[in-house]
């Protein structure tokens, strides 16, 4: 091979090296992105009460943000809702608790007395039914304001959800979204994981249903 052949060559396999450089860079930007434009919040400065999203895989984060946002003086109270799901088996209880049960262990952990929290039993099977019957018990108790609380990847949702639900009823309703990094994965790395891809990746299909559906 003569010297145009090899330099022909090298120039070729640069070309494509920085091709492929720019569509992953792409590929990356893409990705962060889409994680990104799920975080959705609307803060308020108070509120008669604050509500915890329920959610298996993320009830940590969500409980620890809620106990922190009760302590700075956002709501006198945290409600939860019961999703009738059953976690990991407890030596104490000798059984299996509902998320809710380990929720409030959450909340206690975090120093909220256990007078300011209040579960509802009613079984709720997704976010539009929790949203249901929260507005229920809301304009039942005469509630003003709520604060709602959800993991990041499910704010845009979660807020389309209550901003629906709640027209009309004359109830102020806030969403704070806990920061990624601890149950939900980073916006840059997300897709690098299996959980990442349930809670960025499904999210989409979800949004799409409500879209439509709830419209």
């Amino acid at each position: 091979m003569n010297y145009k052949s090899t330099g022909r060559l090298l120039r070729k396999r640069t070309r494509r090296i920085c091709v492929a450089l720019l569509v992953l860079s792409l590929a990356w930007l893409l990705a962060w992105g889409a994680a990104l434009w799920l975080e959705r919040s609307a803060p308020i400065s108070h509120a008669d009460a604050l509500i915890v999203f329920s959610g298996s895989s993320t009830y940590v984060e969500r409980n620890r943000f809620a106990a922190s946002l009760y302590h700075d003086g956002k709501a006198p109270l945290i409600i939860l809702t019961n999703d009738s799901l059953q976690g990991g088996w407890s030596n104490e209880l000798n059984r299996n608790p509902f998320f809710f049960e380990r929720a409030v262990k959450e909340l206690l952990a975090g120093n909220v007395p256990n007078r300011s929290i209040e579960v509802l039993p009613d079984p709720i099977c997704n976010t539009y039914d929790e949203a249901l019957l929260l507005k229920k018990h809301a304009v039942a108790r005469g509630y003003t304001s709520l604060l709602f609380v959800t993991s990041a990847y499910h704010g845009r949702r979660a807020l389309f959800t209550l901003r629906r639900v709640f027209q009309g009823t004359g109830i102020n309703v806030g969403l704070e979204i806990v920061a990624p990094g601890d149950q939900s994965p980073r916006e840059t790395l997300w897709w690098s994981t299996v959980r990442g891809w349930r809670q960025v990746g499904l999210e989409y299909p979800k949004l799409i249903y409500y879209y439509i559906h709830y419209r």
